[in-house]
């Protein structure tokens, strides 16, 4: 097996392809996500039963100790483009792999924290984005359950988007005249029929009682204007 990994995995080391590393719940699902978009992956992992788990579902999986580098580089990991260090809770493994990843040169790296202390030091190594599944989840679960909206992601810069009906006030209106940018500091970017897709917004555009509507803007406004039905 150990002839084989090295050309399988330089095999599928192209600019659409990802290394992720550590297979736990947050890799697993992550690989598994990527692989059904058609992205080729190779997932690595030091537990021999979640490798066994998973072969067959990736494009390659491996049993291996990340935190040597002779190891990567003869399963070709210093050949991707983008990899991913989804170690949960070894620390030291995942902050000696999230290293040797960065000293590759590998174009994008990214790493999951367990705390700000972990993500501090991921970014002090160089690792281009730093992410927090766990608590990135509960926020947005707290939004959910504090407000009425239907889904709703944050991005950065105090900005957000979300999934919701429409206000009572904005009802048989046309989107151009009911004023929701200038009253709310909003903009709805899309508006869903029951039955039918979402489909972009414009000004021509009558909300009905019935419809879905995504709207961006500020993260405080985003979520009062959910509150408002």
């Amino acid at each position: 097996m150990a002839r084989n990994r090295s050309h399988r995995t330089r095999h599928i080391a192209r600019n659409d392809s990802v290394v992720v590393i550590g297979l736990g719940r947050f890799g697993r699902a992550l690989a598994l996500e990527l692989v059904d978009e058609d992205t080729e992956v190779l997932g690595i992992d030091e537990n021999a039963e979640l490798v066994q788990q998973l072969s067959g579902a990736l494009t390659h999986v491996v049993r291996a100790d990340s935190t040597k580098e002779d190891v990567l580089r003869q399963l070709a990991v210093h050949e991707f483009n983008r990899a991913v260090v989804a170690i949960g809770t070894d620390l030291e493994a995942s902050i000696l792999t999230a290293s040797l990843l960065v000293s590759f040169g590998i174009q994008d790296v990214w790493a999951k924290a367990i705390s700000e202390p972990h993500g501090r030091i991921l970014t002090q190594l160089g690792v281009h984005h730093v992410v927090y599944p766990e608590h990135d989840m509960g926020q947005r679960v707290a939004h959910l359950v504090r407000g009425r909206m239907l889904d709703y992601i944050e991005f950065e810069d105090d900005f957000a988007m979300a999934k919701t009906n429409p206000p009572a006030d904005v009802i048989g209106k046309r989107l151009g005249d009911s004023a929701i940018r200038t009253r709310y500091g909003l903009t709805v970017v899309a508006i869903k029929r029951p039955g039918e897709g979402f489909t972009y917004a414009t000004a021509d555009t009558i909300v009905r009682a019935d419809d879905t509507i995504i709207v961006a803007g500020r993260t405080r406004q985003t979520e009062r204007f959910s509150e408002l039905q």
